[in-house]
């Protein structure tokens, strides 16, 4: 990421899987921090959604809201050969930083609001034994270098 201008502070730790077994790590570090939920639907359409560790998504309800077309299903999650094709990361270490990867542009983004609006997020380095902090500036620098533009969602107000 130097090489493009964005700063970062990436911060080394014990491999976490879910984020309830990060809770303790995550609490000496400044900003947001994220889940993130690899998904399909039942035509193939791919989705990445990056949501504030807290927020909570129904998978029954979300379609309408991330723009997934209608008939497209309810949505549920992808498994590690699909992910690993599109993103190239196992479970436990999927990331908005992934995206890197999707060169196909075959995944949709989906951004909580949330982060959206947070001064500092916090995401897997494409590994689940780091955590990389990016100011809202920097984050969207990798976003527009990717060529992605997310889907925004407020999954609060759902």
């Amino acid at each position: 990421m130097a090489d493009n201008d964005v700063d970062q502070v990436t911060h080394d730790h014990p491999a976490v899987f879910r984020v309830e077994e990060g809770l303790d790590l995550k609490a000496d570090l400044p900003g947001v921090h994220t889940k993130n939920l690899f998904l399909k639907d039942k035509k193939g359409r791919l989705w990445l959604i990056s949501a504030a560790q807290d927020t909570v998504i129904d998978l029954k309800r979300v379609n309408a809201a991330i723009g997934a077309p209608a008939g497209s299903g309810r949505l549920s999650f992808g498994n590690e050969g699909l992910m690993y094709e599109t993103l190239g990361v196992r479970p436990g270490s999927v990331t908005a930083l992934a995206l890197i990867n999707d060169l196909d542009r075959r995944v949709t983004f989906v951004l909580d609001r949330k982060l959206h609006e947070a001064a500092i997020v916090n995401f897997h380095p494409l590994i689940n034994t780091a955590t990389t902090a990016l100011d809202q500036a920097a984050f969207r620098r990798v976003m527009s270098l990717l060529g992605r533009e997310p889907v925004v969602v407020d999954f609060e107000a759902l």
